[in-house]
């Protein structure tokens, strides 16, 4: 942007000279010297004359002697040519004395009525389409304004600064342009900085679709357990007594007890029931903490493959967990009184129990239960020992298919869903509809249903990950049962 004076007189480069002043009359002084002139010219007309006719008059005795001599007339036109140029001085003379003197004007400080524009000076305000005239004027964006047309987009006031921001060919401030376009941090409500390159960098949820300053990765900031989402800096958390910090919006919905999931564990089984893939024998299910989880998978003698955080877990061997016997109470955002009892698990069966992790929101603890009674329902259907890409990557099918039938029962739609799930899902969600104790999931529970979908099919994991999809695949293809048949013949998914 670059600013300019105008330096034009009086309007737009107008050019207006005083024309020069004229006398009003001759002096007397002057009309002497003029008449003194004359009468010298007179007299000497008179003179040259008088000479004149006595040399014609000696001419004339001549040419009459020469005519009478030679019979021709002899003309003498010189002194004839003399005299009228001397009548012709005389007269003009006369002519300028008897003229009439011009009046006299006084121009000055006198704005002429109809001055005279150059073309060039002549500059239109692109904001109000009125003459700037002179005086200062801006110059900038192949246009000319008035200072005080020069405006910002955002908050319509002029641009006084020396830098603007353009964006969509509309001017900025600075600041406002940065209010508006700069991103700001979702956790510290900062601008997020620029790195060593000037270039802003962040960190985005890939799901939450937040952004946030690559240093809250590093500096401690909270996380969601569950959501996984940051909170901005003033937000409180719950903190679970193994350290996990839940979101309040996930609390809601969170399951703190073996009692309080044994609706949902029922809801699971009458899922599995809908797939025609119901559990005969009865497995206990049990909710605990994160160190009795870890505990009873070391105590396990077939390892299986588990995700870096286990939440979940299907046990075939006899032991001794501790499971939560009672809701624990809260204060100040604290799990302040836990109650635990010890629970013997006894082995009747391939699957001694189904472990899952407490303090999660309903629909992420239904889709671990969902992903464990898959374990479950192979084990208990004598299949094979399977390689962790195809048990791991059927049994996540089977949660997504979960998922799928709540966000649909939730939401009292019968849209199918464009998965594996989308026949299957159908067919069990009105028994898992129906026994929902929920009703309809808020919008928030929705969104979370979504994200747990979304976590299972961006899984990187070769076993989780890949083995879904190649599952999801198998499943959309084939259907439930023969991808099923498939693996029990083959211990691979159909291709």
């Amino acid at each position: 942007m670059s600013e300019g004076h105008h330096h034009g007189k009086y309007e737009d480069d107008t050019i207006w000279e005083e024309p020069p002043a004229l006398e009003g009359a001759w002096s007397d002084f002057d009309r002497e010297e003029i008449d003194l002139a004359i009468a010298r010219s007179l007299a000497e007309e008179d003179s040259s004359v008088a000479e004149e006719d006595l040399s014609l008059a000696e001419k004339d005795e001549k040419g009459k002697k020469e005519e009478d001599e030679k019979g021709k007339k002899v003309i003498d036109t010189e002194s004839q040519s003399h005299l009228e140029e001397d009548e012709l001085l005389a007269k003009a003379i006369q002519e300028s004395l008897n003229m009439e003197s011009p009046p006299r004007h006084d121009y000055r400080g006198y704005f002429p009525p109809y001055p005279y524009y150059h073309n060039s000076g002549y500059r239109i305000c692109a904001g109000c389409n009125g003459d700037i005239g002179h005086g200062r004027y801006l110059s900038c964006m192949g246009a000319v304004w008035h200072p005080e047309c020069f405006r910002c987009h955002a908050c319509n006031q002029p641009i006084s600064d020396n830098e603007f921001s353009l964006s969509d060919n509309r001017p900025y401030h600075k600041s406002c342009y940065k209010e508006l376009h700069h991103p700001k941090c979702d956790v510290c409500k900062n601008f997020i900085p620029t790195n060593a390159a000037g270039l802003i960098e962040y960190r985005a949820h890939p799901f939450w679709h937040q952004k946030y300053c690559p240093s809250h990765e590093h500096d401690g900031t909270p996380r969601c357990c569950s959501c996984e989402r940051m909170e901005p800096v003033d937000t409180r958390y719950l903190i679970l007594d193994d350290g996990r910090k839940l979101c309040l919006e996930c609390l809601d919905s969170s399951i703190m007890d073996t009692h309080e999931c044994q609706p949902l564990y029922l809801e699971i089984q009458e899922f599995y029931e809908g797939l025609n893939m119901k559990l005969e024998q009865q497995v206990p299910m049990l909710l605990v903490e994160r160190q009795a989880l870890n505990e009873a998978m070391e105590g396990e003698k077939n390892g299986h493959h588990h995700m870096p955080e286990t939440r979940g877990l299907c046990l075939s061997e006899e032991q001794t967990v501790s499971t939560i016997l009672k809701r624990p109470k809260i204060g100040d955002y604290r799990i302040v009184d836990m109650i635990t009892e010890p629970y013997r698990l006894v082995r009747r069966c391939e699957v001694t129990a189904i472990l899952v992790l407490y303090g999660l929101p309903r629909l992420l603890t239904g889709s671990i239960l969902a992903h464990e009674m898959m374990h479950a329902w192979l084990r208990l259907k004598g299949y094979p020992n399977l390689s962790p890409e195809v048990e791991e990557g059927i049994c996540q099918v089977l949660a997504h298919m979960w998922l799928d039938s709540e966000i649909i029962a939730g939401s009292g739609s019968n849209v199918a869903s464009t998965s594996s799930s989308s026949s299957s899902t159908s067919s069990a969600a009105s028994s898992s509809s129906s026994s929902s104790k929920k009703g309809k999931r808020s919008q928030f529970e929705k969104e979370l249903g979504e994200f747990f979908k979304h976590q299972i099919e961006s899984d990187t994991s070769t076993a989780y990950g890949d083995g879904f999809r190649e599952g999801d695949k198998a499943v959309l293809k084939y259907g439930l049962k023969r991808a099923l048949d498939h693996i029990r013949l083959t211990g691979s998914f159909p291709c």
